[in-house]
C-alpha cells in the first residue's frame, strides 16, 4: 500500500481506486478523499500488523465524505471502520454509519480526583478494591444493583444522566463537566426494540467485561502545573479514580438492529460499499434518522451507566476512609465518549459546514474557546482522557487548536491493540499478569484468569508514545500523567 510521509508523524494514502469482490464480483470504488495516518515509526509498523489501513481506505469511499478520512495514533482493526478512525460526511445527505460507531455505543472514560495522597490511603487499598469489587457488579452478563422499571428505563433512554440526578445518584456538578452534559438531546426510546431493553434493563449501573476497567491511579507527572491546578491536579502521589465502560448490551442491541435495517434500506437507495460491514444510508432517510435516535438512546444509558459506577464509587471511598465527599474532594474532572456520531460544524477548505462527526474509538478534543466547553474550562480546552492497560499509564490532556483542522477535534482513546483477544490468551497466562502487576505494586481484581490473559499489557501499544504522538502534532497537550495503583476489570 502507498502510504506517504509528508510531515513529521503524519503519513497519507492519496485517493486511489479499490478493488473488492464483492458476492463473487469484482467491483471497483474510488477514495474520494485523502487517508490520513497520525503515527510515529514504531506506531505504523503496529498498525500495518493488521487490516487498519484497508479499513480507513474504504472509509474514503463513503458517499458525502469530506476533507480526510484519519486513523489515529491507537488505530487498531475494527467492524467497518478501524478502531482510532474518525471521519466527517455532508450532515444532510453524507453517509451515516453504524459501524462508524460501533456495538458498544458511548464507550467512554471518566476520570475524578481526590485530595488524598497515596500514602493515605495505601494501607487500605486492599479493603477499597474489595469493597468497590464487591459494590460495582462487573464481568460478562453481569447485572446491575437497581430495580428499575421500564418507564424508568425510558426516562434514563430519553434524559441521560439527569434521571441519576433527579434520583440522588449525581451532583450538579457531574453534568457540566461531561460531554454533552450527559445528555443526548435527540433520543426517542420508543424506537428502541423490545428486545434491547430487555438486554438493558438489569445491567444498568454495571462494569461489563472486555476492557472495561475501574482504576484507582497516582498522579505520576505534572507537565503543566497551572492547567493542572485549574482541573483539581495538584502534586505527585495524589489519588485520581478512572471509569471506563459503556452502553453494555443496549448498544450491542441497537447496533445490531440499526445494521439489519440499514442494510436492508441501502438496495432502496443503491447506496454500495467496499465492504458490507460498512453499511451505510444517506443521513436524510428516515433510516439513518432512526440510528441517530436510537444511538442517542444507548449513548444515554452508557452516561448514566457511568454515572451510577460514580455514586457507588463514592460510596465506597466514604465507607472505607471514613470521609464524606467533599472532605474527600471526590469531584468529576471531565467525562468523554469514544464511540460516538455527532453533527458539529467544521472548516472544510475555508468554508463552516456541518459534518456527520463519526468517532469510532476516537476521544472529542475541542481547543480553548469553543462553545461547546464548560465555562470553567473554556480557558484550558477540553480534558481529554486517554487510558493505557491495566499496567501502564494513564493521561490527563487538553484539547488544542490544531486539533481542528487535524482531526476534526478528535485525538486517541487509549493505547490500541497489536494483538487480538485469542492471540493474547495464547501467549499470556492469567495469573502470571497478576503476579507480574503484583510485582510493581499494582493490586488487580478481576472475575476471571482469562480476563487478564486478554487484557494484558503486552497486547497493546506503548501508550506513552501513543499520546506523544497527538502531543507533538498540537492535537492535545499533555497535562499530567497517572499510574495504576489498584484495579478492578470485568
Amino acid at each position: 500500500m502507498n502510504v506517504n510521509k509528508i510531515d513529521e508523524n503524519i503519513y497519507e494514502i492519496p485517493p486511489k481506486a479499490l478493488m473488492t469482490r464483492i458476492h463473487g464480483n469484482i467491483e471497483k470504488f474510488q477514495m474520494r478523499v485523502p487517508v490520513k495516518i497520525y503515527a510515529n515509526d514504531y506506531i505504523l509498523e503496529k498498525i500495518k500488523l493488521d487490516r487498519t489501513l484497508d479499513q480507513i481506505c474504504n472509509v474514503a469511499c463513503l458517499q458525502g465524505i469530506k476533507k480526510h478520512a484519519i486513523a489515529l495514533s491507537d488505530a487498531h482493526q475494527g467492524y467497518g471502520f478501524c478502531i482510532g478512525g474518525v471521519c466527517g460526511t455532508e450532515a444532510g445527505s453524507g453517509m451515516i454509519s453504524p459501524g462508524g460507531v460501533g456495538y458498544d455505543i458511548n464507550c467512554g472514560v471518566r476520570l475524578l480526583r481526590t485530595n488524598f495522597m497515596f500514602k493515605d490511603i495505601k494501607n487500605n487499598l486492599p479493603n477499597l478494591i474489595n469493597t468497590i469489587f464487591k459494590n460495582i457488579p462487573s464481568g460478562l452478563g453481569s447485572k446491575g444493583k437497581l430495580n428499575i422499571s421500564y418507564s424508568d428505563l425510558d426516562k434514563v433512554l430519553n434524559h441521560g444522566v439527569n434521571w441519576a440526578l433527579d434520583n440522588g445518584y449525581a451532583l450538579e456538578e457531574d453534568i457540566k463537566h461531561l460531554e454533552e452534559n450527559g445528555c443526548l438531546k435527540d433520543a426517542d426510546a420508543s424506537l428502541v426494540s423490545q428486545k434491547a431493553k430487555q438486554r438493558a434493563i438489569k445491567q444498568l449501573g454495571s462494569l461489563g467485561s472486555g476492557n472495561h476497567f475501574l482504576e484507582i491511579q497516582k498522579v505520576d507527572k505534572i507537565y503543566n502545573n497551572r492547567v493542572a491546578k485549574k482541573l483539581g491536579i495538584f502534586e505527585n502521589n495524589q489519588i485520581t479514580v478512572m471509569v471506563h465502560t459503556g452502553s453494555r448490551a443496549l448498544g450491542h442491541q441497537v447496533c445490531t438492529d440499526s445494521l439489519r435495517n440499514i442494510e436492508q434500506a441501502m438496495k432502496k437507495y443503491n447506496v454500495k460499499v467496499p465492504d458490507r460491514e460498512l453499511a451505510c444510508v444517506p443521513a436524510d432517510t428516515p433510516e439513518a434518522q432512526n440510528y441517530l435516535k436510537q444511538m442517542a438512546c444507548a449513548a444515554n444509558f452508557g452516561f448514566t451507566n457511568r454515572q451510577l459506577i460514580t455514586h457507588w464509587l463514592r460510596e465506597s471511598f466514604q465507607h472505607i476512609l471514613k470521609k464524606d465527599v467533599d472532605a474527600l474532594d471526590f469531584h468529576l474532572i471531565y467525562g468523554v465518549c469514544h464511540n460516538i456520531l455527532k453533527i458539529e460544524e467544521h472548516e472544510v477548505n475555508g468554508k463552516r459546514m456541518k459534518l456527520n462527526i463519526h468517532r469510532k474509538g476516537a476521544t472529542r478534543a475541542f481547543p480553548p474557546g469553543h462553545p461547546a466547553l464548560p465555562q470553567d474550562y473554556k480557558v484550558i480546552g477540553q480534558p481529554a482522557l486517554i487510558p493505557g492497560t491495566m499496567g501502564s499509564a494513564s493521561y490527563l490532556c487538553v484539547g488544542k487548536p490544531k486539533a481542528m483542522d487535524l482531526s476534526f477535534g478528535s485525538t486517541a482513546h487509549g493505547s490500541g491493540r497489536v494483538m487480538s483477544r485469542a492471540k493474547a490468551t495464547k501467549k499470556y497466562w492469567g495469573p502470571k499478569v497478576k503476579e507480574d502487576l503484583g510485582s510493581k505494586g499494582i493490586l488487580i481484581k478481576s472475575t476471571s484468569m482469562k480476563i487478564l490473559a486478554e487484557e494484558s499489557p503486552g497486547a497493546y501499544k506503548d501508550i506513552d508514545q501513543v499520546v506523544q504522538v497527538s502531543h507533538d502534532l498540537g492535537i492535545v497537550e499533555k497535562i499530567v500523567r497517572l499510574v495504576p495503583i489498584g484495579v478492578v476489570k470485568g
